[in-house]
């Protein structure tokens, strides 16, 4: 699966493919789309993308690259 096929998918699905598929690698703070309060989530990598998923599981966002630190 790449990441265009991600995207498509219902927020289920996604979920689902993170649990069987993914492997966590950290913790992560994403800013707030509104520039409020950060929301706490992890980093997923995921075939050949990462994804960062909220702790609440309401928020997936795909991405090409890792916003870890290395």
């Amino acid at each position: 699966m790449d990441i265009d096929n991600f995207k498509t998918l219902t927020l289920e699905q996604k979920l689902s493919e993170i649990k069987y598929n993914g492997q966590i690698l950290g913790p992560y703070e994403r800013n707030s789309e509104n520039g409020g309060a950060k929301v706490p989530g992890d980093i997923y990598e995921l075939y050949d993308f990462f994804v960062y998923l909220s702790e609440d599981e309401s928020i997936v966002v795909p991405s090409r690259r890792n916003p870890l630190p290395i």
